[in-house]
């Protein structure tokens, strides 16, 4: 395609400079001198590396996603090496100084971008031009100072832009103006401290969310905002300075929440209510006010919903909570943050119409028991993060609660009326308590319950916990608990549950039947140590299952020792196993597992795996074996799931890929193998991957030598696979080069004399292609001539040695064309009338002998050789062949054996050809039998006269004299 496209162009650049053409074989000359060229056409060829230099790809399940990441890569400029077609980069946590116009030119489909904690202090105008579908912006934690009026140019499709964590004290009225669809904008951590840089954003048209947390602010006033109307629903000013917030206009008719924090000598100035009427929630954070100026606020808001009084300066009485819940559309309340250690009866009790209640983060240590008596509407109360040793009495009784979180507290244990009368209870959280033991009553109020949260507690025995009404329960979460067994109808009530975490950190032992009765389980995690064949009956529709194994048999003999059986599981989608001390996996482990498709084993196997492990699987697409003695696993283990699409052989002890190349995985396009034992790599074993376009070889000890040259080569050209962190691998052989990368191995010393061997071999071709070409087109004739030259060299040498006599007077060379005329007029004179002997190949030659030797032998037995050339005679292979054999005999010999009869005139361009002729009828008479008209016995004389001719050289002796020429 090269070599065509060229000719083309160079051929056309010859027609258009008037330059000659040499002829039909020009652009055979052409196409032969690009070829010499082709090496270096092919060398300076680009091509983009898929494996970039610093950043890795990843695909999302959506295949138009294209992820691409450089977090903590010490860059200092954005890479040139970006694909085109992606849709994220991420490029935090590096030390890039500036974007100009050129590091994100050509990235049209990008739609988020992070260069959040970078260095940059400066963006070019118009450097986000080319991202017209950009969406998201991070530039957060860097050295802005300003925002500039053309930096946003181009990006109206944005919806998200932070520039949090810099210093900016200025922007521009124009910065913003490109950006009609941006939602939200995040400015806190600045140095901003005069309405008018923000008056650009408050008009933006589709505003949703401005945060100015941690600036300098001293006043926020509608009077210094010069416009009528913005659409703003969420202002943040939390962290500022604020002595003043005044709004004396209707210019916020879409406010819906406002975070402040405020001074002791703030003042609230909003004289009419209306002017806040869809203000539904208000977080005074970290306040200290005046009493009377705290009552002013609420009394203007009357709209608030929600209400945060956290993290304040001083703990809050009783009459502060009675104001904020004499608020008429109250409804949530967040005291949290506020080193409560007590709540007495009275502290809430004209919070009735509350319907949410945060207390998280404090340091309770109990709750009166009448101290929630009031709420009766409550459904939600949080009381996450406290010192409670019980579950509060304040709670019993609460018909209307809905979730309950009493997570990372100190309760010990639960009792049969701690959750009394909680009907409506639907999330209960004891996450992270010291609860150790379960009675059957403690959830027999709790019919409605459907998440149920103990994990990481210390609980080491069921007696009967859901034996009772929790037959709405789907969420069960007892992870890290201290399990001793599971017993038979363990769960027996628990019909509607769908997920089962009973993952711990020590084994317990699972019995028969410890999972009956879980019908429309379909995620399970467990830690069993000994296995029944029946363990895992019950659970027709488990589609997860999870084991967690952990010192399983050190107290059991061999022969006690069973593997899960997993044959009662037709609908099982993922299994994944952790850690075996077994030293045998039968090759029946996954039996009866038809729609298996996602198998992980970390610390299981301790060999490699049993060629039939998975050929019961034939629905796998993604296996995981880590962390395992897996050596040389065998291509047959890979035959029965040939849709396998991810692989993850990761910390295992592999030290060659060539089973791979044995394998039929045509839709693998994922391979992990991390941290093997992989020196050298065989780039060809990628070849039997066709879909393969993400490789990990991070963490081998690669050989850096001539032995991984072809992979070297081929991760920097190939453009379907990314090797991930590719140009961080580094090599660990030979000592010398440890700690070098190797991607900076130079690979060309490793075939220099190859491909210096290779350039002189094809500059040879090359040549030899032009001189062919050369030859054939101007010297084609000479070269058979002197073919023939020298083949009857040959036979004078031998015909020499022996000194054979002449068998005839004359050999008689026509084409069968002219027989007639041969036979009709020649015969009968010269043999008839004068007695000659004459040599004609169809009675003469000898039959199953070569025709090239019967022509020599006939030529060298006779004394002369009479030619009779016409038209056909000159378009005859054979007679051109005896022509010019018989014209090197007269070569050689330096004797008249060659005699010329014409039967017609031929015109000298025809003669062209047929070199010796040429010169000998330039040089030569000839006889003409056209010329000769009616004296054809003058004519037959001649013919005599040139026969009896002996061995004397002559040129013009006893010949009719014919036409002068013929010549040219």
């Amino acid at each position: 395609m090269i070599v065509d496209c060229c000719c083309c162009f160079l051929s056309l650049c010859l027609y258009q400079n008037n330059m000659p053409v040499m002829g039909s074989w020009t652009p055979l000359f052409l196409q032969s001198f690009l070829l010499l060229l082709l090496p270096f056409l092919l060398y300076f060829n680009p091509s983009l590396a898929y494996s970039l230099k610093n950043c890795t790809t990843e695909y999302s399940n959506n295949v138009t996603e294209v992820w691409v990441t450089c977090i903590q890569r010490e860059l200092t400029a954005v890479p040139d090496d970006i694909p085109q077609n992606a849709t994220s980069l991420d490029l935090s946590s590096n030390q890039i100084f500036n974007i100009n116009r050129t590091h994100l030119r050509g990235l049209s489909k990008l739609r988020h971008l992070h260069i959040e904690n970078n260095c940059i202090s400066h963006v070019d105008d118009g450097a986000f031009a080319d991202l017209a579908k950009l969406m998201e912006l991070e530039m957060g934690s860097n050295n802005f100072s300003n925002l500039t009026d053309n930096m946003f140019l181009g990006l109206t499709k944005l919806v998200y832009l932070s520039v949090e964590k810099n210093y900016i004290t200025y922007i521009s009225p124009l910065s913003f103006q490109p950006l009609i669809n941006l939602q939200r904008v995040i400015l806190r951590y600045n140095c901003l401290y005069q309405m008018s840089d923000i008056v650009p954003i408050l008009q933006l048209p589709n505003l949703d969310e401005l945060s100015l947390d941690y600036n300098t602010f001293t006043f926020f006033e509608s009077p210094d905002l010069p416009f009528n109307k913005s659409n703003i629903r969420t202002l943040w000013l939390i962290g500022n300075q604020l002595t003043k917030f005044s709004i004396t206009r209707d210019i916020f008719p879409c406010l819906q929440s406002v975070h402040l924090t405020v001074e002791t000598d703030f003042k609230w100035d909003v004289p009419d209510k209306t002017f806040l009427r869809n203000l539904t929630a208000l977080d005074l954070f970290g306040v200290e006010i005046s009493y009377e100026m705290y009552k002013v606020m609420l009394q203007s808001v009357e709209s608030v919903q929600e209400l945060s009084l956290s993290y304040l300066q001083t703990l809050p009485d009783k009459s502060l909570v009675d104001i904020a819940c004499q608020t008429p559309a109250l409804t949530s309340l967040d005291l949290s943050l506020n080193h409560f250690v007590s709540i007495n009866n009275t502290f809430l009790q004209s919070c009735s119409q509350l319907t949410r209640l945060d207390l998280s983060f404090n340091s309770l240590e109990e709750l009166s028991e009448f101290s929630l008596r009031s709420m009766k509407q409550l459904r939600c109360l949080d009381l996450h993060k406290n010192s409670l040793s019980k579950v509060p009495l304040a709670i019993r009784g609460f018909s209307m609660l809905e979730i309950l979180d009493l997570s990372v507290n100190f309760i010990s244990e639960l009792g049969c009326s701690d959750f009394l009368n909680l009907t409506r209870l639907t999330e209960l959280n004891l996450n992270k308590n010291r609860i150790s033991i379960l009675k059957g009553c403690v959830f027999q109020d709790l019919n409605d319950l459907k998440v149920l949260n103990i994990g990481e507690n210390e609980v080491q025995l069921f007696v009967d916990p859901f034996h009772m009404n929790l037959q709405k329960l789907e969420f069960l979460n007892f992870h890290k608990n201290n399990l001793k067994q599971l017993r038979k109808d363990n769960f027996r009530n628990l019909s509607s549950l769908r997920s089962l975490d009973l993952e711990s950190d020590t084994f317990y032992v699972a019995h028969e039947g410890a999972f009956d009765g879980l019908d429309n389980l379909q995620t399970l995690s467990v830690t069993p140590c000994l296995f029944d064949t029946m363990i895992f009956t019950g659970m027709q529709h488990l589609e997860n299952l999870k084991l967690h194994l952990t010192s399983s048999y050190k107290t059991k003999s061999s022969h006690q020792q069973n593997e899960p059986h997993f044959s009662k599981l037709p609908y099982l989608k993922s299994l994944v196993i952790q850690n075996n001390d077994w030293h045998h996996i039968s090759p029946d482990l996954l039996k009866g597992l038809k729609s298996l498709e996602h198998f992980a084993a970390e610390k299981f196997f301790t060999d490699s795996p049993h060629p039939d492990t998975f050929k019961y699987t034939p629905r796998l697409i993604s296996l995981q074996i880590t962390n395992s003695n897996v050596s040389h696993p065998k291509p047959e283990l890979f035959r029965p799931i040939p849709g396998l699409k991810s692989l993850d052989l990761s910390k295992n002890k592999l030290r060659s890929l060539d089973f791979l190349a044995q394998v039929d995985l045509p839709a693998l396009s994922w391979l992990k193998l991390r941290e093997n034992e992989l020196m050298v790599i065989n780039e060809t074993v990628f070849q039997s991957l066709p879909a393969l376009t993400y490789l990990d070889l991070f963490g081998n000890p690669f050989t850096c030598n001539c032995s991984n040259a072809g992979f070297i080569q081929w991760v920097k050209s190939n453009n379907q696979t990314q090797v991930v962190n590719a140009y961080q691998y580094a090599c660990s052989f030979p000592v010398a080069k440890r700690g070098s990368k190797l991607l900076d191995f130079d690979i060309q010393s490793c075939w220099m004399d190859i491909n210096f061997f290779c350039f002189i071999s094809f500059t040879c071709l090359v040549v030899l292609t032009l001189l062919t070409s050369f030859i054939y087109h101007f010297l084609r004739w000479q070269l058979v001539y002197s073919f023939y030259l020298f083949l009857a060299f040959l036979y004078d040498s031998r015909r020499r040695k022996k000194e054979s006599p002449h068998c005839y007077d004359a050999f008689i060379s026509y084409n069968v064309h002219d027989e007639a005329w041969v036979y009709r007029e020649m015969l009968p004179v010269l043999e008839g009338e004068q007695g000659w002997r004459l040599c004609l190949h169809h009675r003469d030659f000898q039959p199953g002998k070569p025709i090239i030797e019967n022509i020599t032998d006939a030529i060298y037995s006779s004394r002369k050789t009479i030619c009779v050339i016409s038209q056909r005679y000159l378009q005859s292979e054979w007679c051109s062949r005896e022509i010019q054999m018989a014209s090197f005999r007269l070569f050689d010999e330096q004797k008249d054996v060659l005699i010329l009869l014409f039967l017609e005139e031929i015109p000298a361009n025809q003669l062209s050809p047929y070199y010796r002729m040429r010169k000998l009828v330039k040089r030569h008479t000839y006889l003409s039998w056209s010329q000769a008209g009616q004296h054809t016995g003058v004519f037959w004389q001649n013919v005599r006269r040139a026969l009896e001719t002996r061995d004397a050289p002559t040129e013009n002796t006893n010949l009719l004299t014919g036409p002068a020429g013929c010549s040219y």
